[in-house]
């Protein structure tokens, strides 16, 4: 499974070659479409349709997960407890992975923390 935190989705969305590339080779390996939480949603967007015409074109390729369930904030709180880094955001992201998962980030330092204490998260910066 494949996550995208904020940076990972701003990439994406840019539509640039490069982009685009990573999308199809994603596509290829079977990881395409990634999860998104609402919460990265936050991060994402700016409430201004213009601004975030794009963002929202690439959003309707990927599945959003609408719902935290307790389980996942609980153990998202305990990951970043356990890090002493990052945001309550990154946290729920690593949690979400959780098991096996992969998350496409921009900021890699704060998530690799807080992945090295969870269950088989793997981080890549974009």
């Amino acid at each position: 499974m494949l996550v995208l935190d904020s940076g990972g989705i701003s990439h994406l969305a840019e539509r640039s070659t490069a982009a685009v590339a990573l999308i199809r080779a994603l596509q290829s390996e079977g990881l395409w479409p990634p999860l998104v939480s609402t919460v990265s949603l936050v991060e994402s967007l700016t409430g201004d349709s213009g601004k975030d015409a794009n963002t929202n074109r690439f959003l309707k390729t990927c599945n959003i997960a609408e719902r935290l369930s307790e389980r996942v904030a609980r153990r998202a709180a305990f990951l970043r407890a356990r890090a002493r880094r990052g945001s309550a955001v990154d946290a729920i992201v690593v949690a979400i992975a959780e098991p096996g998962g992969t998350v496409l980030t921009s900021d890699a330092r704060d998530l690799r923390s807080i992945a090295s204490r969870a269950n088989d998260v793997a981080v890549e910066a974009v």
